[in-house]
């Protein structure tokens, strides 16, 4: 993997660093409407490079990260006379990261991209790795490339004015990590809080810099996802499925939250088809009932549910759902091809372990 990832809370100093470094090319800002109120201002103060930029702004949300979005980006870009030496600093969560780098990605086949996430999700997920992309038809990513960007530079700084519930989604991404990891990392996690009055964003840097590294690992083994890293995939199956209904009902739910969800089934999945530890499934499953509530769904959903996971890019054999599974914390399957009876199973094993 060639991105460089910098983590410190000098969040400015890094970011003209970087640009000079690249040799002070004209520079685009890309913010959300949120980020733009909240966060810009604070790095225009920090940052030269950010200061003198050409600002982008889009609408906030998931729902928003689709073409229409992203075709608003290209004619910003286009009628300021943009280049492909140009380069695009995408300040914000995993909505902005994903379609900025894959405007970028896609506009003169190419514009470099700095990430400076600002979001605990896209700090540890969407900002590092590679994969760009945008919603269309009611899927999610179904659009996207696989284009490094030049840098994430990843702080804690600006976590402070994170809703709980963000802080929370970000969380799960760094659970997902740890069950990839071993069972000293998981337990770090479960043992960690990010539920306000007890959250330290000063604590959580070296924790999110372990899981980041986790993931640039198997990254940099696969960067094309044609193996290992569908390992990264774990609870993405059935989140995603979770995350596509909710927008179905016009109530979306966080992608952290919605993988929470998924990774419980995934390792509902893995014990009944590879024998996961049922004590570790049980604490875990408690753990997301705690700090995530559960997805609430009834076996008249699971049609629309099967639906979605058979519809996912990452199936490879048809009749056949592929997952990312677990024999053990840190012991990773993946391709498992689950037939529908094995996941209606593991969606009524999930409805008790929830409670609903």
């Amino acid at each position: 993997m060639t991105q460089k990832l910098i983590f410190t809370n000098l969040v400015g100093e890094a970011l003209d660093t970087l640009v000079a470094d690249l040799g002070n090319p004209q520079v685009f800002v890309l913010a959300d409407s949120n980020t733009a109120e909240c966060v810009m201002p604070a790095l225009v103060e920090q940052s030269k490079a950010a200061a003198g930029a050409r600002k982008i702004v889009i609408k906030a949300g998931e729902i928003h990260k689709d073409l229409d979005n992203v075709q608003a980006v290209w004619n910003a870009l286009h009628e300021a006379g943009a280049t492909r030496g140009a380069v695009i600093i995408n300040v914000g969560g995993g909505v902005v990261t994903d379609l900025g780098g894959f405007a970028a990605a896609t506009f003169k086949r190419g514009m470099r991209v700095i990430n400076v996430p600002t979001t605990l999700l896209g700090a540890v997920d969407a900002s590092v790795g590679g994969k760009t992309g945008i919603n269309f038809n009611g899927y999610k990513n179904e659009i996207g490339t696989f284009t490094e960007p030049e840098a994430s530079i990843i702080s804690t700084g600006f976590f402070v004015t994170l809703p709980q519930q963000q802080l929370l989604s970000g969380y799960a991404e760094m659970l997902k990590h740890a069950l990839l990891e071993n069972r000293d990392e998981l337990s770090k996690l479960l043992n960690y809080s990010v539920v306000y009055p007890m959250f330290n964003p000063d604590t959580l840097l070296p924790l999110i810099e372990s899981t980041v590294h986790t993931k640039a690992r198997i990254v940099d083994a696969d960067f094309r996802e044609t193996g290992i890293r569908k390992a990264l995939n774990l609870g993405h199956t059935a989140g995603h499925a979770f995350e596509s209904l909710a927008m179905k009902r016009q109530s979306p739910i966080a992608h952290g939250f919605a993988v929470a969800q998924g990774l419980v089934i995934s390792l509902v999945l893995s014990h009944l088809k590879l024998g996961f530890p049922s004590d570790v499934l049980h604490t875990f499953a408690a753990y997301v009932r705690t700090n995530y509530n559960a997805f609430s769904f009834t076996c008249d959903d699971y049609p629309e549910l099967l639906a979605y996971m058979a519809a996912d890019k990452k199936n490879t054999q048809p009749g056949a759902v592929a997952f990312t599974l677990l024999a053990d914390v840190g012991d990773v399957r993946v391709d498992q091809q689950l037939t529908d009876d094995e996941i209606r199973s593991a969606l009524d094993i999930y409805r008790d372990l929830m409670g609903i």
